[in-house]
């Protein structure tokens, strides 16, 4: 391992293809046999830094159409924290059921689970049937994971019978040294930006993509206004940026003065601070509080000059969900994904029913979307929303921190990376974008 990245710090990655892959690695894991240590406790008290260890594990087989990359960073996402807290289910049950598919697929099926679904890196090596990519090849990954051997996603890889997310349903994830992707997940690295800053958009840039652009989600189109839950968060932040760079007026819901400097640092204007103007959307646990939502549609309408939201990009869940179906115009779309808060959502169905509204699922991209809004990151279009670093042996306190929301856009995490600020290839690009680049960082 240190042979390989001694030849990706001196810039010869060409080398790397003739150097020997390590029999281990360094990977953040779950155990099996911790699978219930939190039977019983609510989800704010589940304790990350309790279940993610820092284990040395064996390098997995190479099979056909796969890579295996050297990771030189990755980043915390919210499928790591519901890994780590064993939310909804133990992943473990994702690996026994994708362990039966295949003798290929049976390397998956073990007592610990490498997490992680974001990563920058080098490509080590390629299975047989790889053309696209060779080893020193700069690259990140997209998190969709799918067999293909069905009808079904040949029109939309998501709709594949096969369809997982890798590093969450799948193992040897990213927060670790290796990681082991199908070659279709490969995109290039953009060259302007470091390791920590390419590995961070890869998930929640994706994820935003499908459910605010795509013709696969709400189809946003110019003029749309659209109200963002989260607006500064890890999700929320791209959909703000697809919003502004699309013509759409978004309307970004914070929770802080901080979240709210975050926006219209971004180019923002219309802002609501939920905890200042103090929205409590449930009288209790078994009671939303309709008054809640009238006054929160009231004081969106009172931005916008009397439009209601046309879009409404959701991640919440069961805490918002109610307001959100509300407050859509008549014919509007609520499209979610995530639901961060619950997912047993539940609304009056008179709004959408008789107002003619939709909800769409959307749940993360297929490669020609992860493609698009990579090369959006790639021109500079659309820039990464990293505010904070962590070493691999830190994972742990990185998850807590998502988990508890103690942080602002996306939390990276260097694998081999040996410090923060390596891996630009193109300064002037950077240059005229370090500004934007940098605008969450120390948030």
């Amino acid at each position: 391992m240190k042979q390989i990245l001694e030849a990706i710090l001196s810039g010869d990655n060409a080398a790397v293809g003739g150097l020997d892959v390590p029999d281990h690695y360094r990977g953040i894991t779950v155990h099996a046999d911790e699978a219930s240590m939190f039977d019983g406790m609510d989800t704010k008290e589940k304790d990350p830094r309790k279940s993610l260890h820092l284990d040395d594990v064996p390098t997995p087989e190479l099979g056909p159409g796969e890579a295996l990359v050297a990771v030189m960073a990755s980043a915390i996402n919210y499928n790591t924290v519901w890994t780590s807290i064993f939310e909804p289910v133990s992943t473990f049950s994702f690996l026994k059921r994708y362990g039966k598919l295949s003798p290929l697929t049976a390397r998956h099926d073990l007592p610990y689970h490498v997490v992680g679904s974001d990563l920058a890196g080098v490509v080590l090596r390629t299975g047989p049937g790889v053309n696209a990519w060779k080893p020193g090849d700069e690259v990140v990954a997209h998190c969709l994971s799918v067999e293909l051997e069905s009808p079904d996603g040949h029109n939309d890889t998501m709709l594949d019978s096969e369809q997982r997310i890798w590093g969450f349903e799948t193992n040897f994830g990213g927060l670790a040294e290796l990681a082991l992707v199908k070659s279709n997940q490969l995109m290039p690295k953009p060259a302007h930006l470091t390791w920590e800053e390419a590995a961070s958009p890869g998930l929640v840039n994706s994820t935003a993509y499908r459910q605010l652009v795509s013709s696969n989600g709400a189809d946003m189109k110019q003029g749309d206004v659209v109200l963002i839950w989260g607006a500064s968060g890890g999700l929320g932040s791209y959909a703000t940026q697809f919003a502004l760079n699309g013509g759409a007026i978004p309307v970004c819901v914070v929770s802080s003065p901080e979240k709210a400097e975050i926006c219209r640092a971004m180019g923002a204007s219309l802002i609501i601070d939920r905890s200042a103007e103090g929205y409590r959307f449930w009288k209790d646990e078994h009671t939303q509080d309709q008054k809640e939502w009238k006054r929160f549609g009231a004081r969106i309408r009172a931005l916008t000059g009397g439009d209601d939201p046309d879009i409404v990009f959701e991640h919440p869940g069961r805490e918002t969900f109610g307001a959100s179906v509300y407050v859509a115009r008549r014919g509007g779309t609520i499209v979610t994904c995530a639901s961060t808060s619950g997912f047993m959502h539940e609304y009056d169905n008179r709004y959408l029913w008789m107002n003619l509204k939709r909800i769409i699922g959307s749940h993360f991209a297929n490669y020609r979307e992860a493609w698009e809004a990579n090369r959006l990151i790639a021109r500079g279009m659309v820039h990464p929303t990293v505010s904070k670093v962590y070493p691999l042996e830190e994972t742990a306190q990185a998850a807590y921190d998502v988990h508890r929301n103690l942080h602002q856009g996306k939390v990276g995490v260097l694998t081999l990376a040996p410090t923060e600020g390596l891996g630009v290839r193109d300064p002037e690009l950077r240059a005229r974008h370090l500004d934007q680049i940098n605008r969450f960082r120390d948030r």
